[in-house]
């Protein structure tokens, strides 16, 4: 068998082949990165081995293409995340880097964590369109409070004695208020740009509405049992859906907390048995498992004293978060997977464990 690393960019994609048993390099091919290309590599791939797993690094932007076009053709395909490259890199004999050099230790990276054990790619349009839309959102957020901070300084300039709360800005009535008084105030060139700034914030917060609002719908028609777990928003369950995607591609609850970077990696030495926190996975995901975590920790009873009694064992309030985190991806993944039966929803949205 081989593993055929491919290393994906804008304009070509460079794979690599290499032996599953040996790790050593077996083929090479650059292609256009076109449907073309993409065909071009799948006959090369075919005269090398018959038996074959794709590995190809986890940036879907650039690689989604040629995923789709390999999974509709009976590929297997899995995802290798960019962290996961580091090790392979400092453990290869070949110095530099190159297109060719990156696809080989795509698979080289897959080869040491295991083809089976890595997530495996998947078509799920609905998770996908939601995920467009969220990461859209939230470049809309990250812009409007850009623009937010510069509305401040400017009003701070024009009336330090003018207290704004925090999150006024996100409100029609205060933003009403500050146009109001710009309208009356010397139309100098900083009032004209704060009164451009107040209608840019406004326009992009109708707009983040109207987004969550289309995301609560898709959330509540994809994955409604997410909504019923316990401080689990439409945004935080449309980041799980849109970074898990299908969560048949992953074998066990294990797989997607390893994925979350949710997963305690094992340090142990002789006697003593201990387990550091994992600083790699999808921090996109992680972030979402962490909100819902602290959430729970606020609003559900079981989950406080799930904290309480960690942090009476002498863990701290951030420990007591992991491992509430680990409990939560075990139960995101029975949540999604299909064959849980609505019962089971309903009993797993109202217990810890």
């Amino acid at each position: 068998m081989i593993v055929i690393g491919t290393d994906t960019h804008k304009r070509t994609h460079t794979s690599v082949a290499v032996v599953a048993g040996t790790g050593e390099f077996s083929a090479e091919l650059t292609a256009a990165a076109v449907p073309r290309g993409f065909a071009e590599m799948l006959a090369w791939a075919e005269g090398v081995d018959a038996e074959r797993v794709w590995a190809i690094e986890d940036c879907r932007h650039v690689s989604g293409g040629l995923e789709r076009f390999l999974l509709a053709r009976g590929e297997r395909v899995v995802r290798v995340a960019p962290k996961l490259m580091g090790a392979a890199r400092r453990g290869s004999r070949s110095a530099g880097k190159s297109d060719a050099i990156d696809a080989a230790a795509i698979a080289r990276a897959a080869l040491a964590a295991g083809p089976e054990r890595l997530p495996a790619a998947t078509v799920d349009e609905r998770a996908f369109e939601i995920k467009l839309l969220l990461d859209h959102h939230d470049d809309l957020v990250a812009q409007r409070s850009d623009e937010q901070r510069r509305l401040r300084w400017h009003l701070h300039d024009l009336w330090p004695e003018l207290d704004l709360p925090a999150g006024c800005l996100d409100r029609e009535k205060w933003l009403s208020r500050i146009a109001r008084r710009l309208a009356r105030a010397e139309q100098t060139r900083r009032v004209q740009i704060a009164r451009e700034l107040v209608g840019s914030i406004r326009a992009r917060t109708r707009r983040i509405r109207e987004l969550e609002r289309e995301l609560t719908s898709l959330v509540a028609e994809k994955a409604p049992q997410l909504l019923q777990l316990p401080g689990c928003g439409s945004l935080t369950a449309a980041r799980i859906i849109a970074e898990v995607g299908d969560v048949a591609r992953f074998s066990s609850d294990a797989q997607l907390a390893r994925l979350a970077g949710i997963a305690p990696i094992p340090v142990s030495s002789g006697m003593r048995d201990r387990h550091r926190l994992d600083r790699g996975g999808n921090r996109k995901l992680n972030c979402a498992f962490h909100r819902l975590a602290v959430n729970q920790g606020r609003l559900h009873p079981a989950a406080r004293d799930y904290l309480a009694t960690k942090q009476a064992e002498g863990r701290t309030r951030m420990d007591a978060l992991r491992c509430l985190k680990r409990h939560l991806a075990r139960r995101v993944y029975r949540l999604l997977t299909p064959t849980t039966t609505p019962l089971a929803h309903a009993n797993n949205a109202a217990s810890l464990t």
